[in-house]
């Protein structure tokens, strides 16, 4: 009599677009790694413009190449996230691709609502954190840029999306997909503050805080856009107070 054969398990596939948030196909750890690779890539494609410019540091760059560098880092924001999300697993297109970070069609009545809660939100905490702690201070590294177009385009425009992209739709979206809201918000919400702390230490916990209403907005609306809106319109403002 022959022996039985052992049962195997057969491991599901993993769902190449999920339809249901989290979007994301990666864990936390990926997505803290992918993180890393898109400053450091951001970092190596800006070298050229340091040598070009005559190396030196930052400071005693003209505007034009300040502004180069800055397009560099969005540039590896946006890479890095849209690669991870189309090669983990792969077999999917860029559009596809896009879906895993978040981009989905959204209701506006929706986005309204919690573009409208998450700026009372973070209006009420910046507040109170003024009357326990004073006004943060924050360097203006719009004047650094150049002209006012050249200010829009990356502080108003390029900011606001590729940092969506790399903060939201893939280091929230991996931690999503095993913490649960509260922790993954505030988790990439810390990442996006601390990178920001060469502007001014003391706005790094605003930000952090910021980061994390992104996260929720996020979530909240099914769609990465309307983190963007309010991201922009965010950004917007701070540059135009900064002008005026």
């Amino acid at each position: 009599m022959d022996a039985p054969i052992p049962a195997q398990t057969i491991e599901p596939e993993p769902d190449l677009e999920p339809s249901s948030f989290p979007f994301a196909t990666w864990g936390p750890w990926i997505a803290v790694g992918a993180a890393v690779t898109a400053l450091i890539v951001g970092l190596v494609i800006s070298l050229p413009v340091f040598a070009i410019a005559g190396g030196g540091e930052y400071d005693s760059l003209g505007w034009g190449a300040r502004a180069a560098i800055q397009l560099c880092t969005a540039i590896g924001f946006l890479a890095v996230p849209f690669v991870l999300a189309k090669e983990f697993p792969g077999g999917i297109d860029w559009r596809q691709a896009a879906g895993r970070l978040g981009f989905h069609r959204f209701e506006v009545k929706t986005a309204a609502k919690w573009i409208g809660l998450g700026f009372v939100s973070y209006i009420a905490f910046a507040l109170v954190f003024a009357l326990i702690f004073g006004t943060p201070e924050q360097d203006d590294i719009a004047g650094e840029l150049g002209p006012l177009w050249s200010q829009i385009l990356l502080i108003v425009i390029l900011a606001p999306l590729s940092e969506e992209v790399c903060f939201r739709g893939m280091l929230f979206g991996g931690f999503r997909t095993r913490f649960p809201l509260p922790v993954a918000a505030l988790g990439a919400g810390l990442v996006f503050g601390l990178l920001h702390y060469s502007t001014g230490i003391s706005a790094v916990p605003q930000l952090i805080v910021l980061g994390a209403i992104f996260a929720v907005v996020y979530e909240k609306t099914g769609s990465l856009w309307p983190a963007v809106i309010f991201h922009l319109i965010n950004n917007a403002y701070a540059l135009t107070a900064l002008n005026s």
